[in-house]
């Protein structure tokens, strides 16, 4: 064997266990009963342990340095890179510090849980605290490794090439131009005819029900994917079993909806990426976190929120609910999807809020990471930054530095990939509707077919090959463009 062929039978071990832990995380925030909590732990820890000890083995870097000299075609070139980069990442952290942080965030997300609906920070806060001294030292050891700073290293895992001094000047502009929107914006919407109630109950089998047809109408593969309800809407599992969760309200039947239209979005870009050898390999995954989120929010956002698409919603939307009246028709409903408001939760915001959102949360994880703040401060300066970018305060924790997932479970570094998606969302559905006139018109019938072939022939199915930027470069013409999303606010939101 040729020792690339060596490391392609290694990666493929170290994909299925990945796959293996991936339907684990998604049981634990899914089906798991709360005593099965440490039990899982356990389960997590040895599979990383082993994952670990596979892709850090002593012949491994000689392996990737004799590889490089072989003759390879593109997409192994491709995958070799990709190797690499994650010994990198692997290989910089000892077996016992991956092994404290799985514990640590598995232990930091079971009292999460039960502090979100309490609103109370401070009885998650000492596991918060003793899980960021670990995501430090992880990020410390790997910074050093990279040669980047503390927060590029943890942002890496998620963008691959991911850096703040690019992230900065951007959210910059967005800060100063968007508390001024989003004034305009409401301005508009105060300008039209007050918008019609759309009164609930909404029974909850009745709003599955409507996600469900959504999600074949975008066409989710349910022979490869199901629909569950989890305390905060995600898309997990493997490229051929993803499973998507939601949550219900009864009084609103639009959170749930968006939610899964989100997450198929994502599932969507699973289902798409390389087949057969590929899909065992690094080059055959999703690009990154700004790649997935762009996916989610294109369906959601770009797509889902055209008048175009409620046009052909609405009657659906009457006949599940089995409501009638003016409020129900479709420019109501349209214009109750792109709603303007100034909320305190993340997942239910508009797109125009929606990057203040993040904002805040990159400001503050970053402040966390270097050093610059404690944790005691967190809820203060939460509410503090949605005080400067949305003008209101949360009135408890809840609906404040509670409210997400990520920082509890590990993941720190994540949300900048949130607005550089919808931006890159903005981009690409630009694109592909000058790529293809019939885009709109099949929204409009309920077709999702040249959208979705479009994607999977210009991102989904190009898995790792590319780099985030070769990819969007290649896709529409250009590198990220922000004008291209303030555009696309400017013509939805003061049109």
């Amino acid at each position: 064997m040729t020792a690339y062929s060596r490391l392609e039978a290694i990666f493929r071990k170290t994909a299925a266990l990945g796959d293996a832990l991936a339907i684990l995380h998604w049981d634990m925030a899914t089906m798991m009963p709360n005593g099965g909590a440490e039990s899982r732990t356990e389960q997590i820890a040895t599979l990383k342990g082993i994952a670990h000890e596979t892709i850090t083995a002593p012949d491994l870097a000689e392996l990737l340095t004799t590889a490089a000299t072989e003759t390879l075609d593109n997409w192994e070139r491709a995958n070799l890179r990709e190797m690499h980069r994650e010994w990198v990442h692997a290989s910089a952290l000892p077996a016992d510090l991956v092994d404290a942080l799985t514990r640590a965030e598995s232990a930091c997300e079971m009292v999460w849980r039960e502090a979100r609906p309490a609103s109370d920070f401070k009885r998650v806060l000492p596991h918060l605290r003793d899980l960021l001294g670990l995501v430090r030292q992880v990020g410390a050891i790997k910074a050093e490794r990279l040669g980047v700073g503390v927060y590029d290293a943890l942002l890496d895992q998620y963008e691959p090439g991911g850096r703040s001094s690019e992230i900065d000047p951007v959210f910059t502009h967005l800060e100063g131009f968007l508390p001024g929107f989003i004034g305009e914006a409401l301005e508009v919407q105060a300008g039209k005819p007050p918008l019609l109630a759309t009164s609930g109950p909404f029974p909850v089998e009745s709003q599955k029900a409507l996600g469900l047809k959504m999600m074949e109408m975008l066409g989710f593969d349910f022979h490869h994917g199901r629909l569950d309800v989890s305390h905060h809407p995600f898309c997990g599992g493997t490229p051929a079993d993803t499973r998507i969760t939601t949550r219900y309200d009864d009084d609103d039947f639009v959170s749930a909806m968006m939610g899964v239209l989100h997450e198929t979005g994502h599932a969507l870009y699973e289902f798409g990426l390389p087949k057969g050898r590929w899909g065992s390999q690094p080059v055959g995954r999703a690009r990154g976190m700004v790649a997935h989120e762009s996916q989610s929010l294109l369906m959601e956002m770009q797509a889902c929120r055209s008048r175009d698409f409620m046009g052909f919603a609405a009657p659906l939307i009457r006949e599940t609910f089995d409501r009638q009246g003016a409020e129900w028709e479709a420019d109501n409903l349209y214009r109750r999807g792109i709603r303007v408001e100034r909320g305190f939760i993340r997942v239910e915001a508009d797109e125009v809020t929606y990057p203040a959102h993040v904002i805040i949360r990159y400001r503050l994880e970053k402040a966390l990471i270097e050093g610059r703040m404690e944790l005691e401060d967190l809820p203060a300066a939460w509410n503090e930054g949605y005080g400067r970018l949305l003008g209101i305060a949360p009135p408890d924790d809840r609906l404040g530095c509670l409210q997400d997932i990520h920082w509890f479970g590990g993941s720190w570094g994540y949300f900048p990939t949130y607005t550089l998606g919808a931006m890159t969302a903005a981009q690409l559905f630009d694109a592909a509707q000058r790529a293809d006139g019939d885009i709109l018109a099949g929204l409009g019938r309920g077709d999702f077919k040249p959208l979705r072939d479009w994607l999977r022939t210009n991102i989904h199915g190009k898995g790792s090959l590319l780099s985030t930027r070769e990819l969007l470069t290649e896709a529409t013409g250009r590198p990220l463009d922000p004008t291209v999303f303030e555009a696309h606010l400017r013509r939805r939101y003061l049109g």
